[in-house]
């Protein structure tokens, strides 16, 4: 610190003192963060290419652990704005129109930014 000079108990400077500046700081959180950036990509990656379900649940579980989890909206009402649109199920039953049936490839939200949106089948009335 340039007006103001603390020493230690050993008479160098205190422990508390670096010699980062804020500036150098600010650009390792930034790489930190973009860094988390890319692994979670590299996981997403991962699980999209996994053959073997107890390899995908360790994957999703160390994801949830960061705060990203396994969007599967089966049984929600669709929403555009959350859900991609990959089919439709036709039904009889008004009450399912509108209603995902199926995921058919999991979405994941890094807490409450959406990384990807889940592909889903939905449910569609059948014409007569």
């Amino acid at each position: 610190m340039a007006w103001f000079r603390r020493e230690g108990t050993d008479g160098g400077p205190a422990a508390s003192d670096t010699d980062v500046h804020p500036l150098q700081q600010v650009s390792e959180l930034e790489r930190a963060l973009a860094d988390r950036q890319a692994l979670i990509q590299m996981c997403l990656y991962a699980l999209d290419r996994a053959r073997s379900g107890g390899v995908v649940e360790r994957l999703e579980e160390g994801l949830a652990a960061i705060g990203v989890q396994a969007l599967r909206p089966d049984g929600e009402r669709f929403d555009p704005a959350r859900h991609e649109a990959g089919g439709a199920v036709p039904t009889e039953d008004p009450a399912l129109d509108g209603i995902v049936a199926e995921t058919e490839v999991t979405g994941f939200a890094d807490h409450d930014r959406l990384l990807r949106a889940p592909i889903v089948t939905v449910y569609a009335k059948k014409n007569p």
